[in-house]
């Protein structure tokens, strides 16, 4: 990579990071302003709500913490971003994308199943089981076609070996 080419891909990383944004800090909030009056809170439950918050605290971090991971890996070894309009160039199967071929969408359900124990929020709960849901249709019928047509056999071979979403240590 040259050092032209590298600090543009840093910016296309950066504009391709407005998307998780969105999913994982604007729509929860857009949602917890709509459902406001049916939407739980730990005020209502205080003797759990420091539980509650230490492990969705610590959970958002672990799901940040995976999601930067994938990030600078299709940064440093795809050669592209998340974004669909700057695809990965190679194929990423370290850190990782060794054991589910799907971390950085599980990172993002992570952080907010992680937000929605943090806040006692059944909204962004069921927002992160919508989102996981979403996904898994999009991978199974657009995401996983496309990736074999443009990675071919490499592919193929991974997704046979490393499974969608569990991870396998």
């Amino acid at each position: 990579m040259s050092e032209v080419e590298s600090p543009r891909l840093y910016v296309r990383a950066l504009t391709a990071l407005l998307l998780p944004l969105v999913v994982v800090i604007i729509i929860p909030w857009l949602l917890r302003l709509q459902f406001a009056g049916v939407d739980t809170s730990w005020a209502e439950l205080p003797a759990l709500a420091w539980v509650g918050r230490i492990l969705g605290g610590l959970t958002v971090i672990l799901g940040l913490s995976v999601f930067f991971w994938c990030v600078s890996l299709f940064v440093n070894v795809g050669r592209g971003t998340l974004a669909p309009w700057d695809p990965t160039q190679e194929l990423v199967a370290v850190g990782p994308y060794k054991h589910t071929r799907n971390p950085m969408i599980g990172s993002l359900v992570l952080f907010l199943l992680g937000e929605a124990l943090f806040l006692g929020s059944t909204v962004v709960a069921a927002w992160a089981f919508v989102l996981f849901a979403v996904n898994h249709v999009y991978f199974i019928y657009s995401e996983e076609p496309g990736l074999e047509t443009r990675l071919g056999q490499s592919y193929r071979d991974y997704k046979e070996h490393v499974p969608r979403w569990i991870p396998k240590l």
